[in-house]
Order: C-alpha cells, then sequence, then structure tokens
C-alpha cells in the first residue's frame, strides 16, 4: 500500500470516527451528505490526482466509503452493493470513472484535442450529447451503473 493511500484513509477514518460520535442523526439524508461534504473530497481527490493502481490501495479507500455507509440506520440487513445503491454511490473506482469522463466532456465540449476515448466510446449517444454539463453528470451517472 502506498504512503498516501495510507496519509488519505487515516485522515477520511478519522472524520467518519468523528461524525459517528458527534452527529445523533443516522438519517440517509444527513450521513449522505456530511459524507459527501467532509469525506468523500479526501478520497475522490486521491483516487483523481494519485490515480490507484494497486488493488490494495482500491481496498483501504473502499473501505472507507464502506464504514461511512455503515452510519446510515436501515441499511443493516442488506448488502454493500445495495447500500450504495439505495445511496445512490458509486465505488470509488466508478467514482474515478466519472470524473474522468466529466473531465473529458468539457475538454470535448471545449475543443481539447488529445483525450483518452476509451470509456467515452462505451457511452450511449444520448449521454455524449448532453446538452450541459450537469444534464451530462445526471445521465452519466446512470449509464456508469452498467459499467466497469
Amino acid at each position: 500500500m502506498s504512503q498516501q493511500c495510507a496519509q488519505v484513509a487515516k485522515k477520511a477514518n478519522s472524520i467518519l470516527a468523528c461524525l459517528r460520535n458527534s452527529v445523533a442523526s443516522r438519517t440517509r439524508e444527513v450521513i449522505v451528505l456530511l459524507n459527501a461534504a467532509l469525506v468523500r473530497p479526501h478520497l475522490e481527490c486521491y483516487v483523481q490526482f494519485w490515480a490507484p493502481h494497486y488493488q490494495k490501495d482500491i481496498e483501504v479507500l473502499d473501505r472507507v466509503q464502506r464504514r461511512a455507509t455503515k452510519l446510515v440506520k436501515g441499511l443493516e440487513n442488506k448488502c454493500y452493493e445495495e447500500w450504495l445503491r439505495e445511496l445512490r454511490l458509486f465505488i470509488l473506482e466508478k467514482r474515478s470513472l466519472r470524473g474522468d469522463l466529466i473531465a473529458l466532456y468539457s475538454c470535448l465540449k471545449g475543443g481539447c484535442s488529445e483525450v483518452d476515448v476509451k470509456h467515452w466510446n462505451r457511452l450511449p449517444r444520448e449521454v455524449v450529447e448532453s446538452p450541459s454539463l450537469e444534464v451530462f453528470k445526471r445521465q452519466a451517472d446512470v449509464a456508469l451503473q452498467d459499467m466497469v
């Protein structure tokens, strides 16, 4: 495991511990909002900039997200994949792909010439031809459910 990954996981886990110990509400809305605002940015920043290639790094980061989803009441009797689906979240690998696709969309709409279009070519036409970035994000989220 890389040192950068260990540091990111440690920071994200300490934020989760603070949330677990200080937030009384375990409703979906509260936990998802706090996770999105305080925990996920650390993980996504690492994934986007360092692009973890080691399976152990990916597993460590996914464990952080798994801990975050465990804070939500009402999901105890479901598997992790069902937690993610109900909370409308992706595993970090898909979140990384989503970030890449958003950057690619922005580049293509802005006239960028050198891009990797491997995953782009797998997107449905209506996603690729989205009229705006917001529409693209929504449609890409739906398309990513079946990718990777």
